[in-house]
C-alpha cells in the first residue's frame, strides 16, 4: 500500500478567513476543498503536516520596524518593497536606529540569494492571536483525522524577527544563532520516505511555491515526482499572481503533478 502524507502550507485564518489581516483571495474556499479531502481520505492519509506562519509583532518584514524620511511608518495594507539603494539613500531606516547595520545587511544577502527583495506586509499570524489559529474548516477535519490516535505534526515558522521565512524548509536568510531558521533536514527526510506528498495551503505565490522549491531542490529530482499539488486548495496574493503561475509551470517540467482536490485519490 502507497504511503501517504500531506503537507499543508500555513492554512491559518489571518491568509484563510475574510476577516483576516492578510486573506488571500480564494483561500477560503480552497480550505472547504481541502477539509473536505481530509474528511474523504482520513483512512488514507499516513501523515499530516501542517505549517504556521509565526510572527513576532515587531518584525523585518511589518510596518513597525520601518520608517521613511517624515517618520512615518509604512501603511498596514501597503505592500512596501525595500531595497538596498532605499536604505542607502534614506528613503527608508529602521525606527531604531541600532537595527540599521543589520538591517541594510539583510536586504544585502536577499538580493545574493535571488529569491525576492524585502516586502513590508500587515502584520500578521502574531503568536497567540486568532490570526496565528487554522481555520476552523481544516481544524475541524484535522481533528477528525486524529480521532484514529494520528497526530499533526505541527512546523512553525517565522519567530525569528530578523528574516523573512516564507518556505517552511528555510529562512530566506538564515541566521546560523537560530537553528529553527536553518535547512529542516528532519521533515525533508520523512517526506521523502513518502510514496505521494499532497500539498496545500497559502499563499501559493509566496509560502507554497518557496516550500515546494526548496524541498524539490533538497530531493532529488527522482523524488520530485512523489509530489502533487492540489491545485484547487491554494491560492496566490493578489497582484502576485504571475508568481503562482510561474512557479506551477516551473515545477510541472521539474516532475511536480497538480490535481484538483475532487479527482485526487490513491
Amino acid at each position: 500500500m502507497q504511503k501517504l502524507e500531506f503537507l499543508i502550507i500555513d492554512p491559518q485564518n489571518d491568509f484563510c478567513s475574510k476577516i483576516g489581516s492578510l486573506f488571500v483571495p480564494g483561500a477560503d474556499d480552497d480550505s472547504e476543498r481541502l477539509a473536505n479531502l481530509i474528511k474523504r481520505m482520513k483512512n488514507q492519509i499516513d501523515d499530516i503536516h501542517v505549517t504556521l506562519d509565526t510572527h513576532h509583532f515587531i518584525d523585518i518584514a511589518h510596518p513597525i520596524f520601518w520608517i521613511d524620511k517624515n517618520g512615518n511608518h509604512p501603511g498596514n495594507y501597503d505592500f512596501v518593497i525595500i531595497s538596498e539603494d532605499d536604505i542607502l539613500n534614506g528613503k527608508w531606516r529602521t525606527t531604531n536606529p541600532a537595527h540599521m547595520n543589520r538591517s541594510l545587511e539583510y536586504v544585502r544577502e536577499l538580493k545574493k540569494n535571488n529569491r525576492y527583495m524585502l516586502c513590508v506586509w500587515p502584520p500578521h499570524c502574531l503568536i497567540g492571536t486568532w490570526g496565528h489559529n487554522v481555520i476552523d474548516s481544516v481544524g475541524e477535519s484535522l481533528r477528525e483525522w486524529e480521532n484514529d490516535f494520528a497526530m499533526v505534526d505541527y512546523v512553525t515558522k517565522g519567530s525569528n524577527f530578523w528574516t523573512e521565512h516564507y518556505s517552511a524548509i528555510c529562512a530566506d536568510v538564515p541566521d546560523p544563532k537560530d537553528p529553527s531558521t536553518m535547512l529542516n533536514v528532519g521533515l525533508i527526510k520523512t517526506l521523502q520516505n513518502a510514496d505521494i506528498i499532497a500539498f496545500s495551503g497559502q499563499a501559493l505565490s509566496h509560502c507554497v511555491a518557496n516550500t515546494l522549491r526548496d524541498i524539490a531542490n533538497n530531493f532529488g529530482e527522482e523524488n520530485i515526482k512523489k509530489m502533487v499539488l492540489l491545485e484547487d486548495t491554494t491560492s496566490s496574493v493578489q497582484g502576485f499572481e504571475y508568481m503562482g503561475d510561474d512557479f506551477i509551470k516551473e515545477m510541472k517540467l521539474r516532475g511536480m503533478k497538480t490535481c484538483r482536490a475532487k479527482d485526487f485519490n490513491i
